[in-house]
């Protein structure tokens, strides 16, 4: 009797095996080779799962942005405020639990600067749609609940470019000593300008 191998589940098991060593190692000098030594698969085993090292990178930050999204979800479910809430969306770029994330993170931003394929900029695509079309969720409903004005939703990308431009100018240069502060900061004056005044 032949085995029934759910495809599904043995690409993430794969692709959750090689996850340290994408985070030890980055992407751009891995091979094929080393990758399915890693998984415990064959190189044609792994090539019936995944069509690229890129492709085994996003279901690893796939997996891995779900459990984030879920972490994400539950603190904003606790926040009082649509600022504390704005404040949990982007504790990503600097909290302890999402270390892993952040560098395969870091990872896919650097390759999609530098070799920018079809298949990394749809990836990139559907989380930057995805994770706008979460923030204007935020921000309707702090203007429902009148804590912000009907004007902040506007904002959106400017948030999403900061809180990006921030994380990446601290990988990259000693000008950012304290992230986490940086982007408190920004978000405490912009609710300066968009908070109802009561």
């Amino acid at each position: 009797m032949a085995i029934i191998v759910d495809k599904v589940q043995k690409r993430k098991d794969i692709a959750l095996t090689c996850k340290e060593l994408f985070v030890q190692n980055g992407m751009k000098d891995l091979t094929i080779s080393q990758i399915a030594v890693t998984a415990g698969v064959g190189k044609g085993t792994l090539y019936d799962y995944f069509t690229n090292k890129e492709d085994i990178v996003f279901e690893i930050v796939n997996i891995l942005m779900q459990e984030h999204n879920a972490l994400k979800d539950k603190k904003m479910a606790n926040a009082v405020s649509t600022k504390g809430k704005i404040k949990h969306f982007f504790d990503f770029f600097y909290n302890r639990e999402e270390i892993e994330l952040r560098e395969l993170y870091k990872e896919l931003i650097s390759i999609s600067l530098a070799e920018p394929s079809k298949q990394m900029k749809e990836f990139q695509t559907r989380c930057h749609v995805e994770y706008n079309r979460w923030f204007t969720e935020i921000l309707e409903e702090g203007i429902q609940k009148g804590e912000i004005i009907e004007d902040a939703k506007k904002l959106v990308n400017g948030f999403m470019a900061v809180g990006e431009g921030l994380f990446i100018s601290s990988c990259v240069t000693e000008a950012i000593d304290d992230l986490e502060h940086e982007i408190n900061s920004y978000i405490d004056t912009i609710f300066d300008l968009i908070e109802v005044k009561k």
